[in-house]
């Protein structure tokens, strides 16, 4: 069955990898700001802005099976330079979005369908210079399994926790080769994510394969959250 996959976020990145991987077998929806990187691809594009427009007034279809929400945000930085307001930006961006959104789009889960989300390996073992982005992000991982609860069996609700994942939100971490090394060597695997290493989980997410999954937090990583080897 061909399914309707909204991406929220989709032109780049970890979202831009999910379009590419699902774009021949499903009706892909993109809505974000830009439609950069969308040209070759088999997908419907829509303007939006998570901060600013509803998707509700959206180019979307009636009926939607899968909802993917990218929309993110590292500031990293240490606590005592971190404003109030950086943390109000980030819960806006990382959690409030994705609230608005997934309400809007309640009504076009009409059969089975499922909703994927994203974290930080940061929530689960605590890192510096984390504060903000680990408190949204830990408020979204709370929002998703209070909805997982609440919306089976009808509709499946999972996050993915990765580690630094070579995407252009985090290029500036990860602009020459002695930084790349350096994280890489702080992984278990040698080796920093790529945004296809989440893409293709996502899409087994948004499969019937994963039907019996939902809740779940699930730390795709290169084994940081759950390995020592030093």
């Amino acid at each position: 069955m061909k399914k309707n996959i909204l991406i929220i976020g989709g032109s780049y990145g970890i979202g831009l990898e999910v379009a590419k991987d699902l774009s021949a077998k499903h009706n892909i929806i993109v809505a974000s700001r830009t439609n950069e990187n969308l040209s070759n691809l088999d997908v419907h594009y829509v303007q939006f802005d998570v901060l600013q427009d509803h998707i509700s007034d959206a180019d979307i279809p009636d009926e939607i099976h899968g909802l993917v929400y990218c929309p993110g945000s590292i500031n990293l930085r240490p606590f005592k330079g971190l404003k109030p307001s950086i943390f109000e930006n980030d819960f806006q961006l990382n959690v409030m979005g994705a609230i608005r959104v997934i309400q809007a789009l309640l009504p076009r889960f009409k059969s089975e369908g499922s909703i994927v989300l994203y974290s930080t390996v940061a929530v689960k073992i605590g890192m510096p210079f984390h504060a903000s982005v680990a408190t949204a992000k830990g408020a979204l991982e709370g929002l998703a399994k209070s909805l997982a609860a609440e919306l089976a069996p009808k509709i499946r609700v999972n996050v993915i926790a990765p580690s630094i994942t070579q995407t252009p939100l985090a290029n500036r971490f990860l602009n020459n080769e002695l930084k790349i090394e350096k994280s890489a060597q702080r992984h278990p695997l040698k080796r920093i994510g790529k945004a296809q290493d989440i893409a293709y989980f996502t899409s087994f997410l948004l499969s019937d394969h994963s039907s019996w999954m939902t809740g779940q937090i699930i730390g795709l990583d290169g084994g940081i959250s759950s390995l020592n080897t030093h």
